[in-house]
Parts: C-alpha cells; sequence; structure tokens
C-alpha cells in the first residue's frame, strides 16, 4: 500500500528513534522543544475568518496541496524539526529541537519521556554531544549503581566527540542528514482532503486532514510563500504525536564547542 503523505512524513520525523545510541553501546534518547502551535493556535483561527481573502490554493485538491508542501519541503536545504514522537521501542515520547541541512549538518537538543536532554551537533565528520546528569541516569537504566555513578561523573555536562563513521554515531549521523530524514516522502499519492484556514505560530496555513490505517493526521501548510509543511499532528493510532517544521534554508549553528571536549573514540581504545 502506498503510504500516505502525512504517514510519510509523521515517520520521515519519527526518524529521530535512529537516536537511540546517543550513549556509546546503548539505546535511548531524550530533547525539549519549544513548540507553541497545537491547539491554542488552530481552535481560534481555525474558522471564516479569511472570507475577505482570496481563497488559498483555489482549485486545488488536499492531494495537490499536500504534494507541494511535499516539494517544497524537501527542496529546502534547511529547516528546523521541533516537537513530541511517539517511540515504539520504549513506548515514550522523544523531545526534539533540531536544526538540520543538507550538507549533514545538525544542532539542538533531544530528551525521552522528560528524564533530562542531550545537546547534539555534528559538523564535518565529527559528532557532539553532552548530557546532563538526568538523561545519563535514566539512560543506564539496568546497569549497577556503581557503573550509573561512574558515567554520570565521567559525562555529565561535559562536551564529547565521536567519529560520525563509528559505529556508536552512525545512526545519528544519518539523522542529521536532510536528505536522508526526508527520503521516504516522495511520491506519496496523497488523498487528503482540504480543511479550513488556521495559522501555526503566526505564520497563515491550511489544515489537511488525512488517514492511514487508525492514525488520524492533519497537515498544516503554508498558504504564503513557499507551500512549506509547519506541522504535522497524529492524534489516533499508535505513533500520536505533534511536529513543528519552521527555519527553512536558514544556516544550521553546527559549530565545534568551546573548551575541553572528551573523545570517546579514544576511551574506548
Amino acid at each position: 500500500m502506498r503510504r500516505t503523505v502525512l504517514a510519510a512524513l509523521c515517520l520521515a520525523a519519527a526518524a529521530t528513534t535512529g537516536l537511540t545510541g546517543c550513549l556509546p553501546g546503548q539505546n535511548k534518547a531524550d530533547s525539549k522543544p519549544s513548540m507553541s502551535a497545537e491547539s491554542g493556535n488552530d481552535s481560534g483561527n481555525e474558522s471564516g475568518k479569511t472570507s475577505e481573502k482570496t481563497e488559498p490554493f483555489a482549485g486545488l485538491s488536499g492531494g495537490e496541496i499536500a504534494d507541494r508542501a511535499v516539494k517544497a519541503t524537501t527542496d529546502a536545504s534547511s529547516l528546523r524539526m521541533t516537537g513530541d514522537i511517539a517511540d515504539d521501542e520504549s513506548g515514550g515520547t522523544i523531545r526534539i529541537d533540531m536544526a538540520l541541512n543538507k550538507k549533514g549538518e545538525c544542532a539542538g537538543t533531544l530528551g525521552m519521556g522528560g528524564e533530562g536532554k542531550a545537546e547534539l551537533i555534528k559538523t564535518g565528520d565529527t559528532v557532539y554531544m553532552k548530557y546532563d546528569e538526568a538523561f545519563l541516569r535514566a539512560q543506564s537504566e539496568g546497569e549497577s549503581a556503581s557503573d550509573t555513578d561512574a558515567a554520570v561523573a565521567l559525562l555529565a555536562g561535559k562536551w564529547t566527540k565521536m567519529k560520525a563513521t563509528g559505529q556508536d554515531a552512525k545512526d545519528i549521523a544519518g539523522f542529521c542528514d536532510l536528505d536522508t530524514v526526508l527520503g521516504d516522502t516522495e511520491d506519496t499519492g496523497s488523498d487528503a482532503s482540504r480543511g479550513k484556514t488556521t495559522t501555526v505560530d503566526g505564520e497563515p496555513a491550511i489544515v489537511l486532514h488525512e488517514k492511514d490505517g487508525k492514525d488520524r493526521y492533519r497537515l498544516y501548510v503554508a498558504t504564503e510563500g513557499e507551500p512549506y509543511l509547519l506541522r504535522v499532528d497524529n492524534s489516533a493510532g499508535s505513533d500520536q504525536g505533534s511536529v513543528t517544521f519552521g527555519d527553512y534554508d536558514e544556516p544550521v549553528p553546527a559549530q565545534k564547542p568551546s573548551g575541553e571536549i572528551l573523545d570517546l573514540d579514544a576511551l574506548g581504545g
């Protein structure tokens, strides 16, 4: 079955679950986004307020609008993803606030279940990460108290680095490439239906609705300028979550951290 456009975009965002190798030899993640859209933005504005203006995307079906949004989004050289994504492996929620581009660079934060966060930067062939204590302790579940305390003493609050091609970093490095993250969104054959107009973080948008099995998606597409994807919501099914997209074609602040950096590859021998 051909994947719907909304499912494809949500699954692209869910590629963040590939960040489960955040700790050397371990399998989980966490982030802190800055979303402000959701109910406050569309409940009041998804109305006939634009009746005096030209109808956005006049004459186009929901599927045709979705196709334009996919093209504009995948053609962008960079973007920022912010939101909450269900993680099937842990049963929890991954929170992410990450800017990434087609050069394979990224910068932002991630976390799981509200238990601390990790900062991530990838530039060149190096992945830099900094973990707080809460994140380290949460990701060390099942380890002995002494091993957990040792990891906290070694890593908490300190920048670390790994080669992007190394076993522990390659999944993270793959996520930092925008082409890889959005690679499954092409030729989706959407049958989305048109909804009302609204705003997302102050930007005018149109809402599209689509179903994929038990999942119920809402896609918010910009109605001014490029028809960029602004937000995807999944309000039903197993992968509920919401992701906001923005800062299209903006520079990604992926710079090597200053100060002392712990070389995890060297520690691993």
